[in-house]
């Protein structure tokens, strides 16, 4: 039987390297619910705080510490030491979208967590549905 994860937990995301390219996708689409749906900016922080460990993929690696830190970032949170590893950086550019026609425009638009590791992705890159959900009451 296969081990289920909690997607409230960014260290989780990479268990022993074990997560293969699907599943981390849909691991960290599950991060981002949550943690859009959190409202405690202690748990957020904490959510965050967690290294997931170096992988064979050095995109992957420096995309978890982009991820980390437009959201803490974003949220007003302290961005966790472990984004700032040299590991966590890329030395040539990577277009996740791989269109070419877009480059010009992801250069421009790339949020600075993600444009300072060489990842150049649209302005908007980790929009989940739920980052919108309307908080009644307040």
């Amino acid at each position: 039987m296969e081990a289920v994860l909690i997607a409230e937990d960014f260290g989780a995301l990479t268990p022993a390297g074990r997560l293969k390219f699907g599943d981390r996708d849909a691991f960290l689409r599950e991060f981002l619910d949550a943690f859009y749906v959190e409202e405690d900016s202690g748990r957020r922080a904490a959510m965050l705080e967690d290294e997931p460990q170096i992988t064979e993929d050095d995109r992957a690696d420096a995309y978890y510490a982009a991820v980390a830190e437009h959201l803490a970032l974003t949220y007003r949170l302290p961005v966790p030491p472990w984004t700032a590893g040299a590991a966590r950086f890329l030395k040539r550019p990577y277009f996740p979208s791989g269109l070419e026609s877009l480059k010009a425009t992801l250069l421009v638009e790339s949020p600075t967590a993600f444009r300072r590791r060489m990842i150049f992705v649209d302005a908007n890159p980790l929009y989940r549905p739920r980052r919108d959900k309307p908080h009644f009451g307040t």
